[in-house]
């Protein structure tokens, strides 16, 4: 285990990454990596743990740590160096952001102003709304 991958693992032991029973567990490490990535911690061309490292800090079926590494290789976030191991690809933490942002817009912002036209509540409100200026009540504040 290289020095980032050690630093990898120090950091996900010490941010208290604990796997959900609710959530399959290659989703989970998919996830957890993809957020690393997302956040800066793995940058682009950086090595990733490998399959056995991860399923020996988890304490899981290799198979299952290589399922959710191949998610993210089927996404286009990760490479395959032959002989090597995966590396963050080129171009992954700008296409997840661009990903998650479409995403937060849908699941978030979309129903937030589909509800704010019906409670009538004007793009002026809704925006002192968002930036904290607002009353509980929904109105502009005073």
């Amino acid at each position: 285990m290289n020095h980032r991958t050690w630093r990898w693992f120090h950091e996900a032991w010490n941010g208290g990454v604990v796997l959900d029973e609710g959530t399959p567990l290659f989703v989970q490490i998919a996830e957890q990596i993809a957020d690393d990535i997302a956040e800066g911690s793995l940058a682009e061309g950086e090595r990733v743990p490998s399959t056995n490292e991860l399923a020996a800090f988890y304490r899981i079926n290799p198979a299952t740590a290589a399922k959710g590494i191949n998610v993210l290789t089927d996404d286009g976030l990760l490479e395959k160096r032959r002989g090597i191991g995966m590396f963050v690809a080129g171009g992954a933490r700008e296409k997840l952001l661009t990903d998650r942002r479409k995403r937060f817009a849908e699941q978030y912002l979309e129903p937030m102003l589909v509800e704010a036209r019906r409670l009538g509540i004007n793009d002026e409100s809704l925006i002192s709304l968002i930036r904290g200026n607002g009353h509980q009540n929904g109105g502009p504040a005073a």
